[in-house]
């Protein structure tokens, strides 16, 4: 048991160190390989067989594992995550080949009460019928699951549970506390004093509280500045809404030409005064204020002084100056003008270098040409040398297809041999069928008027029975009447039935109907799914192609602003100049080396295209069905354990 138990020890550890979102699983399982080399052989395809059949059915292993964590594992560690896959990939895929004694080894060598709670899990057969059966099935074939995984489980499990039942009553004999043959102490009540009855206490006698005065009125009422601020707040609000509604309606004002009756219009409009009559004006002795700018304004001390110390401040600024140059000081416009030549000098230099760096972009630019130039030429040699390797299959094709016409016609010539000498057999065989109409015919006409007569004395039976019936309903019948469901009415109908039949049809109609609502909405989200896988590549996709966009933005953005800082007057530098003429003779080399005739495909005839296309869809169908030979999943390994 120690050596199965350090071999799953081995695959937990291994399991747990694989990531499937950076590792590759062949990569992985050689990595492994290599690190197990000190082992034994044996011991070394042991493990490796159960970690590559891990790997191979971890889809299968995560959805019954973490299932398990959902329902009856809430209490198990998530560090036996990999220890739960061996035993699920051991139990289920493995069992026919290990043999049930190999099995009960393996699953003792582990902590018996984490086994028996996944075994208990895994081989339910509520599980094992329904969700396992359903989520496998979304992966694999479901007679394939149900062939070679569920029907083998259901199998084993009588087993299986006897081997649960058994390690459970290990474990509990295990965890059984010993019996103690010590007394037990028994416990014996206190011997308290009895406390005396506490005395009743006096009430105290309740104070008159004097009579307190009402609440006045104006506590409930709303304080008068209160209002006068509301009534403020409103009228302020007002006068800026039509301090906004004025400035909306005269913005711009000045940029729109108009002519003297217009300005004084506005005018008028601005001033609503001044539509007044005069007379009314006269009336009322309306006078108006108008502000004068020519009015003295008043400084006060603070400004005086203040600007007083402004100007104090540029005289004595002006006599140091002037007390410098006295002594000998220099001016500073020289040192200013060597500055204004120096960085003229450098604002040269860098438009040089730029230059030269355009230049030369567009001489490796050239270069880029050309050489696209001569790789479209080397594409164009190799398209006509597949255009004559096509042509000379054509050809071929068309002398096979001449072939098997020629074969054809002699097949055909021999069928029209063979039906001359059937065409006399067909006159005479439409002479008897003639004959046998005929009979046919005469026997018709005598059925039908037996059955003429047969219609005729239903009939006369039919009114006897109306007449029958008649009188009996002119006889007084009762009322009431007993209704068995399960007896057929008898009236004759077609597919008629009872009661109780249609009921059960109808149920049975029901249950069909939910079948197939059950399954549609299966194909529905499965479908959902991949949609939404399919929305989530394309959105993918788009990000990434923007991104790409942007960069691109991003780049000739900036080699715009390059190009308009470079502009100016042309350089005379040398460099620049030698650039240029590089680049003047890779153009006349390109122009020489351009072809001037690019020559137009062949015309394909509509049937050598048919044959083509015949050629295109046979490959596809065989890279399909390779395709899918490669997807279906393979037997497990062999396990060869004989005298482990």
């Amino acid at each position: 048991m120690a050596y199965y138990g350090k071999c799953i020890e081995t695959v937990t550890k291994h399991l747990d160190r694989f990531q499937p979102e950076k590792d590759i699983p062949e990569q992985f399982l050689e990595a492994a390989a290599t690190s197990l080399q000190t082992l034994s052989p044996q011991k070394q395809a042991f493990i490796m067989e159960i970690l590559s059949g891990c790997l191979e059915y971890r889809k299968l292993l995560t959805i019954v594992v973490d299932a398990f964590y959902v329902r009856d594992g809430r209490l198990c560690p998530w560090a036996d995550y990999s220890l739960f896959e061996v035993i699920c990939y051991l139990a289920a895929f493995q069992l026919e080949e290990l043999g049930f004694q190999l099995f009960c080894d393996i699953v003792q060598s582990q902590p018996v009460h984490k086994v028996c709670k996944f075994l208990g899990f895994l081989f339910n057969p509520l599980n094992l019928g329904s969700w396992i059966k359903d989520e496998w099935s979304l992966v694999y074939e479901t007679s394939h699951v149900k062939e070679n995984w569920i029907d083998p489980l259901m199998r084993w499990q009588p087993e299986i549970q006897e081997l649960i039942d058994k390690l459970q009553g290990e474990l509990t004999s295990q965890l059984s506390p010993p019996k103690s043959r010590t007394k037990v102490t028994e416990p014996k009540e206190f011997s308290l004093t009895t406390p005396r009855p506490r005395a009743i206490p006096v009430p105290e006698p309740v104070p008159r509280v004097a009579k307190t005065r009402p609440v006045p009125r104006s506590t409930y009422q709303p304080p008068k500045e209160q209002r006068l601020l509301e009534m403020t707040k409103r009228y302020n609000r007002w006068k800026a809404e039509e301090l906004l509604l004025r400035a909306n309606i005269e913005e711009l004002r000045c940029a729109v030409p108009r002519s003297r009756g217009e300005s004084q219009l506005q005018d008028s409009k601005k001033k609503p005064w001044l539509r007044l009559p005069p007379r009314i004006l006269k009336a009322q002795k309306l006078t108006f204020y108008t502000p004068n700018d020519k009015a003295p304004v008043k400084l006060n001390t603070a400004a005086i002084l203040r600007e007083g110390a402004l100007y104090q401040r540029q005289v004595e600024k002006e006599l140091q100056r002037v007390d410098r140059l006295v002594d000998g000081a220099g001016d500073f416009s020289e040192f200013l003008e060597w500055q204004r030549r120096m960085q003229a000098r450098d604002r040269e230099e860098q438009l040089a270098a730029g230059a030269v760096r355009r230049l030369r972009g567009k001489l490796s630019h050239e270069a880029a040409v050309l050489a696209r130039q001569q790789l479209a030429c080397e594409k164009r040699r190799a398209a006509e040398l597949k255009k004559e390797e096509t042509a000379e299959l054509m050809q071929q094709c068309a002398e096979r297809r001449l072939q098997e016409e020629k074969s054809m016609k002699e097949l055909v010539e021999q069928v029209m041999e063979t039906q001359k000498n059937v065409k006399a057999a067909q006159t005479e065989l439409r002479k008897g069928r003639r004959r046998i109409a005929q009979k046919v015919t005469e026997e018709n006409r005598e059925l039908l008027q037996r059955s003429a007569e047969a219609a005729k004395e239903e009939q006369r039976r039919r009114c006897d029975l109306v007449s029958q019936l008649r009188a009996l309903e002119s006889q007084p019948t009762r009322r009431g009447k007993l209704v068995d469901l399960t007896q057929i009415p008898g009236h004759g109908l077609e597919g008629e039935m009872s009661v109780v039949e249609l009921r059960e049809r109808l149920a049975l109609l029901k249950e069909t109907r939910r079948r197939q609502e059950e399954e549609r909405r299966d194909q529905i989200i499965q479908g959902k799914r991949a949609k939404s896988q399919e929305l989530r590549d394309a959105v993918e996709q788009v990000a990434l192609c923007r991104a790409a966009m942007g960069r691109r933005a991003a780049l000739r953005w900036e080699e715009k602003k390059a190009r308009w800082a470079a502009a100016g007057a042309p350089s005379q530098d040398e460099r620049v100049l030698e650039l240029q003429r590089r680049i003047q003779k890779a153009a006349e080399r390109r122009a020489r080396a351009a072809p001037g005739h690019v020559p137009a495909p062949r015309a394909v005839s509509p049937k050598q295209r048919a044959q083509l296309e015949a050629q295109r869809r046979l490959e596809l169908e065989r890279s399909r069905e390779r395709w899918l030979r490669a997807q279906q999943p393979g037997c497990g390994p062999a396990r060869r354990l004989g005298a482990a």
